[in-house]
């Protein structure tokens, strides 16, 4: 057998790393000789002048995993572990996923909570690093979990949980005792707070729409991150901060406001990836103050759903959590939409379905409004009559613009038809629209609660799914049919109130309304395909009802006859003496008519 040959090269290397690893331990027991002698850089004084040093058993090794205790109530489980006295786990127990799966806020290690301090030598200390002994007691029917960790002798840091029996709000308290002597109290204290986000919803892009950071800030202003793929915010005094995932939300309260904060959430999805489980990333980092060297905070933890109710209960100003849309928006939904559809849907009111409730809240809207709207059809009605002598007045006119515009206006106004006074109404609708249109995507209550063929009233409705991997672009992959049917239904009632339109010459400057008539229906089936099916229910029935209204109106209560017997009328009365100031305005209309005339006579020649 051949002789191995010695390998001089690795023989030097290993003796070499034998001389600096010796050299190294006598280093270190010299180092460690001087720290207990003389350095000032590794001994704090405390206020008696007795020597305190960092107690490195209270950090626990990078790869600990610590105890992990339960505690709960008849809503929460959670999970806290002993290793930073961090929430491991926050199960909510009365919820499930759309695909039937536990509703976990907290799950893993995608939840982080820490509190970075700075000692007097320099170092950063970290709680998430500290194991913490824990202590359980009882508060009368609530449970009370104590948490003790000890970065120094005779120093303390104490994390205090305590639950109510039936609350998703948690007491939280954070209090040391003895962290002068170690901690640098000249500077602030760091509260880094971060949680991954998971999908729970039907439609992914619809639930990151919905979820981003709020916070309160200021003495009571609200604001929120916004929708950017890295969105951002900075804020003094701040409150409460709230992680927002449409329907459910981790929010961290505090009664010794946060002195200042930067809030940032990342998206980890798109709208063209379905299959993702994550949509966004929060972080927070705030500054804490020291109270007389020691920290002393009272805050709370809410770990549930993200319903009105519950949370205006608190009042703690968490009803700004729900997206109710903003200004008169959030108004008429604060005060009025969501009022009366609790009444028609809770138990405490008449409790009907909460289909048959969008329903009747449709024509309860419809009831409210009917006297501004009525003005509006009764002018659409009105116009549709006066058609045909407005198309002659076109024609007779039609190359003296001003002429026709005159003649136009007069026939309006002898029938009572201003078209003015048709568009005011319509317009004053607007913002009840904008506030359903906010309203039925964010209503707790919606969710999961089916329809009909609608499963779920807060998201989508499917007739159609199409093959694994075939998506349209900008539409989806189902095909839904409440927008379809509220497509149709907006189709009418357009083709009702502009179709005698455009059988007039198309005016220059004016949009096609042929275009408008077939783009709303369009547009609506598109971008509705994967909304709230609880919005589009709305829409096609307020539709329905609104050209039921205007066939009564145009049917029975306007006299075809008789509008035009009023124009004839008018006519046939002799004209008023005009004022001096209409004589003058009829005088310079006049001369502007002449003046245009000739310059058409001279373009002829």
């Amino acid at each position: 057998m051949e002789e191995k040959k010695t390998d001089w090269k690795s023989m030097l290397g290993l003796a070499l790393i034998f001389g600096i690893v010796l050299f190294m331990l006598f280093r270190n027991q010299e180092d460690q000789q001087e720290t207990e002698d003389s350095s000032p850089t590794s001994e704090v004084v405390s206020s008696s002048n007795e020597p305190v040093t960092l107690n490195d058993t209270a950090l626990a090794p990078v790869n600990a995993q610590g105890e992990v205790l339960e505690f709960n109530n008849n809503l929460v489980d959670f999970k806290i572990n002993t290793k930073g006295a961090l929430i491991n786990e926050a199960l909510l127990k009365s919820f499930k996923t759309y695909d039937s799966l536990p509703v976990y806020l907290v799950k893993g290690g995608d939840h982080n909570f820490d509190l970075e301090f700075t000692t007097k030598d320099g170092r950063k200390v970290h709680t998430k690093d500290m194991v913490f002994t824990p202590k359980t007691s009882q508060n009368g029917a609530n449970k009370v979990l104590s948490l003790t960790a000890s970065p120094a002798s005779g120093a303390t840091i104490e994390f205090r949980y305590e639950l109510q029996p039936d609350d998703y709000m948690m007491d939280f308290n954070i209090r040391s005792q003895g962290l002068a002597q170690v901690a640098n109290t000249s500077e602030e204290v760091a509260l880094n707070w971060e949680l991954q986000a998971y999908r729970r919803s039907k439609s992914i892009s619809t639930e990151s729409r919905y979820t981003e950071i709020k916070f309160e800030y200021d003495g009571g202003s609200d604001d929120y991150t916004g929708q950017g793929e890295n969105a951002e915010e900075d804020a003094e005094d701040i409150t409460y901060i709230a992680y927002k995932e449409h329907f459910f939300s981790s929010i961290l309260l505090t009664d010794t406001p946060f002195k200042s904060g930067l809030l940032k959430s990342y998206n980890n999805t798109s709208e063209d990836d379905e299959q993702n489980e994550l949509t966004k990333k929060f972080t927070s980092k705030v500054q804490l103050d020291y109270a007389g060297g020691e920290l002393a905070y009272n805050m709370d933890w809410y770990f549930g759903p993200t319903d009105f109710e519950i949370l205006d209960d608190y009042n703690r100003n968490l009803d700004e959590v729900v997206d109710l849309g903003w200004g008169i928006f959030g108004f008429i939904n604060e005060w009025a939409i969501r009022p009366l559809f609790t009444f028609l849907s809770s138990s405490d009111g008449l409790g009907i379905p909460y289909g048959l409730a969008i329903i009747l809240l449709t024509i309860c809207v419809r009831l409210v409004l009917s006297p501004v709207l009525y003005k509006s059809y009764l002018t659409q009605a009105k116009m549709k009559i006066l058609r045909p002598e407005l198309n002659r007045i076109a024609e007779k006119y039609k190359d003296n613009a001003m002429k026709k515009q005159q003649e136009t206006m007069k026939v309006q106004s002898e029938a009572g038809a201003s078209p003015l006074s048709g568009c005011l109404p319509a317009l004053l609708q607007m913002p009840v629209f904008f506030a359903l249109f906010k309203f039925f995507p964010t209503a707790f209550e919606l969710r999961q609660k089916s329809f009909l063929w609608a499963d779920d009233l807060s998201s989508y409705d499917v007739i159609y799914q199409f093959p694994e991997g075939f998506k349209i672009p900008f539409y989806g992959d189902h095909v839904s049919l409440f927008p379809i049917l509220a497509s149709i239904s907006i189709f009418f009632y357009m083709k009702m109130t502009t179709g005698q339109n455009m059988q007039a010459a198309q005016q220059p400057g004016m949009p096609n309304m042929k275009f408008i008539m077939y783009l709303s229906p369009l547009f609506m089936l598109v971008f509705f395909n994967s909304y709230a099916s609880g919005l589009s229910l709305y829409y096609f029935i307020s539709n329905l009802i609104t050209i039921g209204i205007m066939l009564v109106i145009k049917h029975v209560i306007i006299d075809k006859d008789k509008v035009l017997a009023k124009i004839e009328k008018a006519k046939a009365k002799p004209k008023k003496k005009k004022g001096r100031f209409a004589s003058k305005m009829s005088e310079i209309m006049e001369q502007a008519q002449a003046q245009q005339e000739e310059q058409q006579r001279n373009k002829k020649k």
